[in-house]
Order: structure tokens, then sequence, then C-alpha cells
């Protein structure tokens, strides 16, 4: 066994304080919250069950560490109503005009800029 893949493998909790397995190691029955959202769940409050584990050398702590939760105790995702559609859409639309002319870019403004890229660099733009 390898002496990063000993540090990464805690089934009991002994050091960690919940099960920790290495990356790619974590038995069935686990999932993280992307995975569970593949598959159309949610945690749905339940406390984080175990976690997998990877060193890595640009984080401070030295490891990567990301949270699993067990499948049978997930919940199905709530299915989005029309007022959360309506509000999504309103959302994107606020993303998508520009301050300065008021128009709808039909992209997200960067952030970068802050305003749509005519109104960014007037000067480069040219008429056809």
């Amino acid at each position: 066994m390898s002496p990063t893949f000993g540090k990464c493998f805690d089934p009991t909790g002994a050091t960690w304080g919940i099960p920790t397995y290495p990356w790619r190691y974590a038995p069935d029955g686990y999932a993280t919250r992307r995975q569970l959202r593949a598959l159309g769940l949610r945690p749905g409050g339940q406390p984080v069950a175990a976690q997998v584990m990877r060193r890595s050398r640009g984080r401070k702590s030295g490891a990567l560490v990301g949270h699993l939760y067990r499948i049978d105790l997930a919940k199905p995702v709530r299915p989005m109503t029309s007022r959360k559609w309506g509000a999504l859409a309103l959302a994107m639309l606020a993303r998508r005009t520009c301050p300065q002319c008021r128009t709808d870019a039909g992209y997200v403004i960067p952030t970068s800029l802050g305003t749509c890229v005519p109104c960014a660099y007037p000067d480069e733009q040219r008429t056809a």
C-alpha cells in the first residue's frame, strides 16, 4: 500500500472523524452532490456520511476532499414551479441587459467589462 493511499484510507473514521476513502475508491451506496443530482436526487438534510480524499499540492491543507452522502437516504429533486421558471428568466434577462445602453445583448454580460462589447469598445466597432 502506498503512503498516500494509507493516509486517505480510514474506513472506521478513527483519524478524520468520518469514514475516509481514497479518490475513486468509495464503496457502492455513496455519492457526491453532483452524482446525486445526475441521478435526480438531493441529500435531503442528511449529514455527510463519508468523504473521499486525495493529495493536492495547490491546496493549503494539502488534500482535496469530497463529501459523500448515502444514496438510499437521498430524496428526489423538487420540481421547478412556474414561478421559479419566471424568476429564473427575469434573472437571466438582467444578466443579459447592458446597464449603459439598456439593450438585450443576447449573451451574458462579462463582469470584467460591466457592459456589452459595443459599449465597452466603441472605437473598435466598424460599420459594415
